[in-house]
């Protein structure tokens, strides 16, 4: 039997209900405001000539040599950051040795450094007049070097996702199943994985849909040369600076697009699980 204040205090409306709706008014006004009404106004733009137009903008050239590199630095650079965050979060969240902070600070440094001083980073270290430019690597004004400088803005979001994940599971079960006689792999595979699988997967999500976003390293070390390493957000600001706002809606419609396929598909994935947790 419950304690009579308990019972009270739980079945008594809310003080203020009105405080309640001027929140969430507030907060649907502000998100209206920031993403609703702008992202209508781009699907409306890209929209308003019909649809023959807006496919006849999607079947430029410079379009689909943007979008396939775009797609391309996201093929290598997500498995990539995937993988390192996975071993970093894993060493970070088991492992308690000296310079963790320091490695944990590091590792959140692209959340603090602009994106074009990130790009600048790159250029003094590869470029022609950078310390191993007299090693003639083609890096900078490349797709290694967008790739490179993709990999450091997206570095942080796998391992902050998996990091608490792992320190909240803890390692009571990893080290029941190796005392039943499981390797390191079983381990990883049938308790590990599966403990961290949705904050893994939001972390991936993350992942790619800002190495697809990212403008600001990429257009330094890039040099957004047409056809040739000028990715989708370079692409929408150079069309639209040069007045080609309907090629620049269309790809600005793509970049949407492909920003809500990504949550969906995680939605629907956490749906199908059979116990579905979200981090």
């Amino acid at each position: 039997m419950r304690p009579k204040g308990v019972a009270e205090v739980q079945g008594k409306p809310p003080a203020n209900p009105w405080l309640a709706g001027l929140l969430i008014g507030i907060v649907l006004l502000y998100v209206g405001l920031l993403i609703g009404i702008p992202l209508v106004n781009v699907f409306y733009q890209a929209l308003r000539e019909g649809i023959p137009s807006f496919f006849q903008h999607l079947g430029e050239r410079e379009f689909l040599s943007a979008a396939r590199l775009t797609l391309l630095t996201a093929l290598v650079v997500v498995p990539l950051n995937t993988l390192f965050g996975l071993c970093a979060a894993i060493a970070l969240a088991r492992r308690r040795f000296p310079g963790r902070a320091l490695l944990l600070s590091l590792i959140d440094l692209p959340f603090s450094i602009s994106p074009v001083v990130a790009g600048l980073m790159l250029v003094l270290i590869f470029g022609r007049q950078g310390w191993l430019g007299s090693w003639n690597l083609r890096v900078i004004f490349a797709f290694p070097g967008i790739v490179l400088a993709t990999a450091f803005i997206t570095l942080p979001f796998v391992v902050r996702e998996v990091l608490p994940v792992l320190e909240e599971a803890g390692t009571e079960e990893e080290e029941a199943a190796k005392t039943l006689g499981a390797n390191s792999w079983q381990v990883f595979w049938r308790i590990t994985l599966p403990n961290i699988r949705w904050g893994l997967l939001y972390g991936v999500i993350l992942t790619n849909a800002r190495a697809m976003g990212e403008f600001g390293a990429v257009a330094v070390v890039s040099g957004n040369i047409v056809g040739r390493t000028q990715t989708l957000p370079l692409f929408v600001e150079d069309a639209y600076r040069s007045y080609a706002t309907g090629s620049a809606y269309a790809a600005a419609v793509v970049l949407s697009l492909l920003a809500v396929v990504t949550l969906v598909a995680r939605e629907l994935l956490e749906r199908g699980s059979p116990s579905r947790r979200i981090f």
